[in-house]
């Protein structure tokens, strides 16, 4: 099949490889003449693990191209896919669907003969039905069926995601769609995994769904951290005990800073205002954006706190700044505000990431970068492991008790155990587990 992909961004990128992979003709659209040109000489314009190498392979065989010029390409494509951004939008926190709309205007006048309109991005419910009356009024005699698929991606595992999916959702309208939706997925299909159709408007309405409960289980376990650091309970014991339970499953219970990324703080914002504008609020969402927004900059006070309530004057080194590991995103990254919160306070800031440092600069300032872990650790008070990169799993702490002014080492994601870290020397601090001094008060108490 010949596809095009609207936005070579993160969604757009992934999906259009993959479909290349499946050994369908892709073509990648934007309207960034750098991004493009950048694109065709091979340099991948947002970190992937393995997406550089798929690019290489499927634009060598030439099933992949890439090109700011819509037109052609759309007027050639049997499916044409939707996967440019959603912000929220400035001012009310709805989702921002002007670059949605435009496409839809620039695919209307080119589209030739019968074509499938996919809505990759994430959109609120009813955005699909505007996009069919954006088609229908700018070009009457188009031939077309709008779709709604939306994406379920893990950055920094997209292509296992996208190749071995859980299910894939598409909502049409139109009976004619679900042929060319079956043939696109076809390799996947065959593989056993699930093609779910649904109304279009159900379509939409489970990704945002999905997203504001896993964000909602996240919330959930990190205020149970913070009832467990008060009763000294373990909350990775709580966590694998209820995990256990398959009614609830171990997945998005591990406790730490708060989400962040591309797609949770935004999804879950919009779908709070779609529902309070349809008059049903969904109050179990709308509290868990309060408690994540909230906890972020809590974990800047935790540090303070560890630290012996004064950090002016003082360093404090952060060990990852994206939002999560294997991947360049600080989109709504945790650590933007524990940066913020800490300046606040009058501590110096140091940091290192593998990946996300030049996007970092970006959205953080007086910080002090460094080229490794050690590096950034030359002298300073305390310790923080924000982001849990592999390369932060067997830090070498003789080496770090050596050049560390203070032995204070703050894990916001419990990587390691109290034990190893006690045994070089360090004073530990993480999420959720009970520290030795609350677990004494609470046996004294007993007594």
């Amino acid at each position: 099949m010949r596809i095009a992909v609207v936005g070579s961004g993160y969604v757009g990128l992934v999906s259009g490889t993959c479909f290349a992979d499946f050994g369908h003709v892709v073509t990648c659209i934007d309207s960034d003449e750098a991004k493009i040109e950048a694109l065709n000489k091979g340099v991948m314009p947002i970190y992937e693990p393995g997406l550089d190498h798929l690019v290489a392979n499927n634009t060598a065989a030439g099933r992949l191209l890439f090109t700011t010029d819509l037109a052609a390409a759309v007027s050639q494509a049997e499916a044409v896919f939707i996967a440019v951004g959603t912000p929220s939008r400035r001012g009310d926190g709805h989702a921002d669907l002007s670059y949605v709309y435009a496409v839809a205007r620039d695919v209307a006048r080119n589209v030739k003969g019968f074509t499938v309109v996919v809505t990759k991005s994430t959109v609120p419910v009813g955005t699909g039905d505007e996009v069919e009356r954006i088609i229908r009024e700018t070009n009457p005699e188009a031939d077309v069926a709008v779709v709604s698929n939306p994406e379920f991606l893990r950055e920094g595992a997209a292509i296992e995601d996208f190749k071995r999916p859980d299910r894939i959702v598409v909502g049409i309208e139109d009976e004619r769609a679900r042929a060319v939706m079956t043939e696109v997925y076809r390799p996947l299909y065959l593989n056993k995994a699930p093609l779910v159709f649904t109304a279009r408007r159900t379509s939409e309405l489970i990704k945002y769904a999905s997203n504001a409960f896993l964000a909602m289980k996240i919330t959930f376990i990190n205020e149970i951290a913070d009832l467990c650091e008060a009763v000294g309970s373990n909350v990775q014991d709580v966590a694998h005990g209820i995990g256990l339970d398959n009614r609830i499953g171990g997945k998005f219970l591990h406790a730490g800073p708060g989400y962040g990324g591309s797609c949770f703080p935004k999804d879950t914002l919009a779908l709070v205002k779609t529902a309070q504008d349809h008059g049903s609020p969904l109050r179990l969402i709308e509290t868990t954006v309060a408690i994540n927004d909230q906890r972020k900059r809590a974990m800047a006070r935790k540090i303070v706190r560890a630290m012996g309530g004064d950090v002016r004057g003082r360093t404090v080194a952060l060990l990852g700044l994206t939002f999560k590991p294997n991947t360049d995103d600080m989109r709504e990254s945790p650590a933007i505000s524990i940066v913020q919160g800490l300046q606040d306070a009058g501590a110096r800031v140091r940091a290192y990431d593998p990946e996300g440092m030049e996007a970092a600069k970006a959205v953080v300032s007086d910080v002090s970068f460094g080229p490794d872990p050690y590096s950034i650790a030359e002298g300073i008070d305390a310790l923080v492991l924000v982001t849990e990169w592999d390369a932060f799993r067997a830090l070498d702490f003789p080496r770090l008790r050596l050049i560390m002014n203070d032995s204070l080492f703050i894990d916001l994601r419990n990587v390691y155990r109290r034990e190893l870290i006690a045994r070089h020397g360090f004073r530990y601090v993480s999420i959720g587990r009970p520290d030795e001094d609350i677990t004494a008060a609470l046996s004294t108490a007993a007594e």
